[in-house]
């Protein structure tokens, strides 16, 4: 029998059913809980802009990407209306993600400085990548119920990144919907959430896993030097430290 409607529309139900990584992230894309985001990605995706008008637009919920194998989980904020929304693939083809990926490829953790495209064979290694909303959100901003949402997929990324050790949160919004899916995941009363802080480790409610904060690589914090490409290369390389990597970037 054909899926129905609300099974599409439930998030909770396509990130129960995802048995693997590759299964949620299949899955992700057909989600259209959020009337708000479904119909403004949509009408992005439509529009355009004069610099991509002649793109085919992704214009669905973005799903995660990286090392299925990964014992780095990092989290950012959601999809850019002409980033990811537009390419099909977290942080790739905006300034935001130009600078993340960077850092990635220098600390060895990413084959190329560069993420232009889902099929620009970029390839990660020891790390995933996701978001606590997968739709791109008007203003960047999605609301708490829509973040509410999103957060089953993530927490489900969480239980089936089984050599997990590290996530990194980009921002406060990132910070927030990490730590409670990692209460969710654990099943624990609700602990109240640390404060965000750039560069902080905190332990965090899952057994064995830590929690580092970074700010978000958004233009307003790189353009100003809130965060610089050392401050991004110092969290990442703390990671991979914690998650037992080599500190040596790979070939």
């Amino acid at each position: 029998m054909a899926r129905t409607l609300a099974e599409h529309r439930n998030p909770t139900q396509l990130a129960a059913t995802s048995r693997t990584l590759l299964l949620l992230e299949t899955a992700i894309p057909s989600c259209t809980a959020c009337p708000r985001l479904h119909a403004y990605r949509q009408t992005v995706a439509e529009t355009k802009v004069k610099r991509f008008a002649s793109d085919d637009y992704w214009g669905k919920p973005v799903p995660g990407f990286g090392d299925p194998h990964a014992t780095i989980l990092i989290v950012g904020l959601a999809p850019a209306a002409h980033g990811a929304n537009r390419t099909g693939r977290v942080f790739t083809g905006d300034r935001s993600g130009d600078f993340l990926y960077a850092g990635l490829f220098r600390t060895g953790l990413a084959s190329q400085p560069q993420s232009v495209s889902r099929n620009d064979g970029q390839v990660l290694r020891n790390v995933y990548i996701s978001a606590a909303a997968r739709c791109a959100p008007p203003a960047n901003r999605p609301t708490p119920e829509e973040l509410v949402s999103c957060r089953v997929f993530l927490r489900r990324e969480i239980e089936l990144l089984d050599r997990l050790r590290v996530v990194i949160a980009l921002g406060a919004i990132a910070h927030q919907a990490v730590w409670l899916a990692l209460s969710e995941v654990e099943q624990t009363a609700a602990i109240r959430t640390p404060k965000f802080c750039h560069g902080q480790e905190h332990p965090s409610p899952t057994k064995g896993l830590r929690l580092l904060d970074c700010y978000h690589v958004s233009q307003q914090n790189t353009f100003t030097g809130l965060l610089t490409p050392t401050m991004l290369d110092d969290v990442i390389s703390r990671a991979k430290k914690l998650a037992g990597i080599s500190a040596a970037p790979q070939a």
